[in-house]
């Protein structure tokens, strides 16, 4: 994540109860309190619905008597409609305004999560998440976008820190609480968990303007979007079927085969199209190719390392879910203080090395985890790994955003981040479908066996995938000096939050 230049500090500035209509507001105002407040929340609700789920994953499978890739559907279904969907609702944000597709994004989560608590089937429970993940495509990508075209410019990186600081304690604590509900009340308590915070976010959102200044032509680019959804979701269904029908089965050859060809028709279609979901042009850049590409490897490790670390500590090792939420509370903590210190060190130095460094050090934190084993305690099976993880996060984010964003003209920093966001997503949703061959379940009833014989080796593909991030960061990455240090986000809230170059946009 990146913010504009420090303002002064304005410790006596009044109040502002009702900013001008169309004007930015200041933080310092009851407005910009509501607007940071239903950020937060929305930004909760999106992570929430993300990862949260892992640690109720072997209570749904056991309930619902869901096979194994069934379980993973309920994880990957919601992530794939948001990777595939971020870029577009980004430009219905643009054209209806922030503020109007955040409310409703944050309705059809809602109504998506009480479906998903009452879901009597496994397949029931993966219609629902679907849903539930358009919603987090338009809450996602208007969350932060309205936080920042709604601030004055002076305000813009104080609030983003405000808000990343808040959301960081939101997501490390979350996990904790949904595994507490997963053992003393439901797995579909989980769900139930996000609708005071929607109802929270759409009570505030009334205190907050609509928008500012003119809206942008629409320009969805549906031809872009079918084939992003339709090839994603297909190599997720070959990837996540596959252990358990067979690699040669016919649903798995055809759908694997129809996600790549319509991944690699979107670029020829995205070249013809006037206004394009992914402008290709961003691509002439090795910089930006290289760190795009680490990101996809880094964020896709952290995500599928997470999800197994969590099954680990829940099936091996004896954890409850609870424990196994608060596992890695050590890691945010640690984020929490070494992140903010990095932007002037990555100001001095570059983005290169602290970035490449960074990465390194989570890869040395998976390679300790892998060796988690039953009998061990927690000061020796998770905390050194997840120490390890935290100062690897704090060291490469804000390096990641800033060098990417320096990869490209000063034009092009919305999309820019917009697609880096994308590529951490799409990372996510690849590799934890890719879990069940990792584990090699076959048609494994659960994946307690599965973890028990190779659980260290998916880490260890884990840390070997950082590793590359790692030399490609290395070797393709300039060592960019940016001028004004990035405000990181916090961990696996990879967003970058811009201040818009044109103030009047919405």
């Amino acid at each position: 994540m990146t913010a504009g230049p420090r303002g002064p500090a304005e410790p006596t500035e009044p109040a502002d109860p009702a900013p001008p209509a169309g004007s930015l507001v200041p933080l310092r105002s009851r407005t910009g309190a509501a607007l940071i407040t239903a950020t937060v929340l929305a930004s909760t609700v999106g992570f929430l619905d993300a990862y949260m789920i892992n640690v109720a994953v072997p209570a749904i499978g056991s309930d619902l008597r869901a096979s194994v890739s069934e379980v993973q559907w309920v994880i990957t279904g919601y992530l794939v409609t948001v990777a595939a969907l971020l870029l577009v609702a980004g430009a219905l944000a643009d054209h209806f305004g922030r503020r109007r597709i955040l409310v409703t994004g944050l309705v059809v989560m809602l109504v998506a999560s009480l479906c998903c608590a009452v879901a009597p089937t496994a397949p029931a429970l993966i219609a629902a998440r679907l849903v539930q993940g358009v919603g987090g495509a338009m809450v996602v990508s208007s969350s932060l976008a309205l936080l920042n075209g709604t601030l004055r410019a002076a305000d813009r990186t104080r609030g983003i820190g405000i808000w990343a600081g808040i959301s960081t304690l939101g997501t490390t604590l979350g996990p904790y609480g949904g595994g507490w509900l997963v053992d003393h009340a439901s797995w579909r308590w989980v769900f139930l968990l996000n609708l005071p915070l929607i109802a929270a976010a759409l009570w505030v959102l009334r205190g907050v303007p609509a928008g500012v200044g003119t809206r942008r032509p629409l320009s969805v680019d549906a031809g872009g979007a079918l084939l992003a959804v339709v090839g994603l979701g297909g190599v997720v269904y070959a990837l996540t079927a596959g252990p358990e029908a067979g690699w040669t089965s016919g649903p798995v050859v055809v759908s694997g085969l129809l996600g790549l060809a319509c991944l690699a028709t979107l670029v020829p279609v995205e070249r013809r199209q006037r206004v394009p979901m992914l402008r290709l042009s961003l691509f002439r850049s090795r910089a930006f190719d290289a760190i795009n590409v680490a990101t996809l490897l880094f964020y896709g490790s952290l995500s599928a390392a997470g999800y197994l670390v969590v099954l680990q500590c829940q099936l091996q090792l004896g954890y409850s879910a609870a424990g196994a939420g608060a596992a890695l509370i050590p890691e945010s903590a640690v984020f929490l203080v070494v992140s903010p210190l990095v932007g002037g060190l990555a100001g001095r130095v570059g983005t290169r090395w602290p970035m490449a460094a960074g990465i390194l050090v989570v890869a040395a934190g998976f390679a300790w985890l892998s060796a988690a084993e039953p009998g061990q305690p927690y000061v020796q099976a998770i905390l050194p790994g997840a120490l390890l993880w935290g100062l690897g996060l704090g060291l490469a984010v804000a390096p990641l955003t800033a060098g990417v964003l320096a990869a490209v003209d000063d034009s092009d920093l919305g999309e820019a981040s917009a697609i880096n966001d994308a590529a951490s997503r799409v990372g996510g949703v690849v590799l934890v479908a890719l879990v069940p061959a990792l584990l090699a379940a076959g048609d494994a009833p659960d994946l307690t066996q599965p973890l028990a014989a190779h659980y260290r080796s998916a880490m260890l593909v884990m840390a070997g995938l950082s590793v590359l991030a790692a030399v490609l960061t290395a070797v393709f990455v300039p060592s960019h000096r940016p001028a004004a240090q990035p405000a990181p986000p916090g961990p696996r809230l990879h967003a970058c939050a811009l201040p818009d170059p044109d103030p009047a946009r919405p």
